[in-house]
């Protein structure tokens, strides 16, 4: 039986192995590393690596010094040479086990992730019995392209937004909350009517990774005083790490209600009120997504049901 084929697509698409050799070999950064992951010889690798090279005309990697790296054109193809694979093994997994696509995988930054949405995730999963949700506190985003996490939530501040535009991302802010100065119930006391805006520096300020919330917390609210290279205070690094110093009455800490509402009924801590101040917005947790899942069964229930939730603790639904 005579076999026809599609010739000139047949002349576009490169050899399978080339391609996965060299997926590997930008993903883990050296040739070596990616025969071990491979199973095959490193001369393979290599000889795989040059043919590739050879089937699209430019040079995709270059070394220096003994290091390998991708060159401009090679980390292009790379990005996505690695989401077509991606797609590729997810297309396949769902093929072989059809209850995998009501696997949802989320990465959410830390602070909101524990103080908030896995408080929610009974509900959503009574909602959703068939609907399976994996969520992974993390400060790193995830690489949705090549389908590292299905979802990823985080605090975007107003000058550093999601902006996927160009990347086959889709994002919607879920909520833009006020962030406020909360403290200990003792140092809060301590602080009743003898701090002032200008003051505030001259406190034990709580940080994340870096002072750029207090920050702009500061500048929002009209603060005169010039503000040092670096405000002085202990980096934390997590949200819920500043806020359980906070607790313990190690200084001040920012924070909206999403993160401290149970410690603000319990009275573990309070808000901070500083005269001729008040809370201020200054980004949006946002959910995030490849604009082809946006519409995906489990991603769709999921976005609306954090929606619907965020009303309902907002006192907008």
């Amino acid at each position: 039986m005579p076999r026809f084929e599609d010739s000139s697509s047949a002349k576009l698409i490169p050899a399978f192995a080339a391609v996965r050799a060299f997926e590997a070999v930008g993903r883990l950064g050296g040739i070596r590393a990616a025969a071990a992951v491979l199973e095959i010889d490193h001369s393979v690798v290599s000889r795989h690596l040059r043919h590739l090279e050879d089937f699209v005309g430019v040079s995709l990697v270059h070394r220096d010094g003994g290091h390998l790296h991708l060159t401009e054109a090679g980390a292009r193809y790379h990005g996505r040479v690695s989401a077509a694979l991606a797609e590729l093994a997810l297309a396949t997994a769902e093929v072989r086990d059809p209850d995998a696509k009501n696997v949802i995988l989320v990465w959410c930054v830390p602070g909101f992730a524990a103080q908030w949405v896995a408080d929610r995730l009974a509900r959503f999963e009574e909602l959703w019995p068939n609907f399976h949700l994996e969520l992974r506190p993390t400060d790193g985003r995830a690489n949705l392209v090549a389908h590292e996490a299905d979802v990823d939530i985080r605090f975007y501040l107003d000058d550093w937004p999601p902006d996927p535009g160009g990347r086959g991302l889709r994002y919607v802010e879920l909520v833009r909350p006020p962030i406020m100065i909360v403290a200990s119930p003792s140092v809060a006391a301590s602080l009743a009517g003898r701090t002032s805006l200008e003051d505030l520096l001259d406190r034990p300020l709580l940080h994340e990774e870096h002072d750029y919330q207090w920050r702009a917390w500061l500048t929002l609210n009209g603060i005169k005083r010039p503000l040092p290279e670096r405000i002085p205070g202990p980096l934390l690094w997590h949200a819920h790490l500043a806020i359980a110093a906070a607790r313990n009455s190690r200084g001040l800490a920012l924070a909206s209600t999403f993160l401290v509402d149970a410690d603000l009924k319990a009275g573990t801590l309070v808000e901070v009120q500083i005269p001729n101040t008040e809370p201020v917005v200054m980004g949006a947790y946002a959910f995030v997504t490849r604009e082809d899942r946006w519409t995906v069964e489990t991603i769709l229930q999921f976005r609306r049901f954090l929606q619907i939730e965020v009303a309902r603790f907002t006192g907008m639904a």
